[in-house]
């Protein structure tokens, strides 16, 4: 029952980080229609830019990683403006091919600047763990939920109550009525892709202090693939659940199911959870199912 409790804890906490990285997925595919699949590319560099802060200069924490959400939100910007907008008008398929270029181009860096070795971030919470019901609990697992947790509440009342939020929610809903009522779909692209890149960061950098930094942490953007259609590509809260979910089952999979089959079915199970959810609910648990009239 330990071990089940603290694999199911596990899972929870990953699972959080899933679906907060699986929010930037979510939120482009509303803008856009497209799936970003340079999302896992922008997971890994937020992490390396915070532990070079911290590491080469010095820099504490908080103000590494505050840096390092500007150095995001730039990046995120500047793939937009860059690369999105001059195909705006393309088919869906363009836009898709051009983050898979991006993805091989930022990939290319990564590896040209910072090699393949996996790097650790100095110690930053305490290393004491905590011990809940006989689970023993590491302060960076803990504390890496509690920051989850808030910022996906903060981002929910962000779509719901703000302004920029309403404005997201129109132009998914309708980018021409949207554009009609004097919404600047242009400025809800860049800020969209903006907060796309800083939660990716947050996201990486949160996994970069529970596994290290290496270039295979880019493997999270195909693993939070599953996790976004499974809980509706253009659902918010389906992004979240469904982070939860894969992470709760990947994390018991490989507790119980990876030693009786060798390993690697870890990987796999979030792939299998899709395709069984889809024959039931081809849309995802949340996701709208479109209506065409003839």
């Amino acid at each position: 029952m330990v071990f089940f409790s603290q694999m199911l804890i596990n899972g929870i906490v990953v699972g959080s980080i899933y679906g907060l990285v699986a929010l930037g997925f979510v939120l482009i595919y509303r803008a856009s229609g497209a799936l970003n699949m340079a999302n896992g590319e922008f997971v890994i560099i937020g992490p390396y830019i915070c532990l070079v802060l911290m590491t080469a200069y010095d820099i504490p924490f908080l103000v590494a990683l505050l840096i390092t959400l500007v150095f995001s939100a730039i990046l995120g910007l500047a793939v937009e403006r860059l690369v999105v907008r001059p195909i705006q008008n393309a088919p869906v398929i363009s836009v898709i091919m051009a983050t898979i270029g991006l993805s091989s181009l930022l990939a290319g860096a990564v590896h040209m600047i910072w090699g393949h070795q996996t790097r650790v971030f100095p110690p930053i919470f305490p290393p004491t763990p905590v011990e809940i019901g006989g689970v023993i609990i590491t302060p960076v697992y803990l504390w890496s939920f509690v920051v989850v947790i808030a910022l996906l509440i903060l981002f929910l009342l962000f779509f719901k109550f703000s302004k920029m939020g309403i404005a997201m929610r129109a132009v998914a809903d309708d980018r021409t009525a949207a554009s009609s009522m004097g919404i600047s779909v242009k400025y809800v692209y860049a800020a969209t892709w903006t907060i796309a890149a800083v939660v990716a960061a947050i996201g990486g950098v949160l996994l970069g202090n529970i596994n290290g930094v290496s270039p295979t942490m880019s493997a999270i953007g195909l693993t939070v693939l599953p996790v976004v259609i499974l809980g509706g590509l253009d659902s918010v809260l389906g992004a979240i659940i469904g982070g939860f979910i894969i992470g709760i089952c990947q994390n018991l999979a490989g507790g119980y199911l990876d030693p009786l089959v060798g390993g690697g079915l870890k990987d796999v199970v979030p792939f299998i959870i899709v395709l069984l959810i889809l024959m039931v609910k081809p849309h995802g648990l949340f996701g709208s199912r479109g209506i065409e009239r003839v």
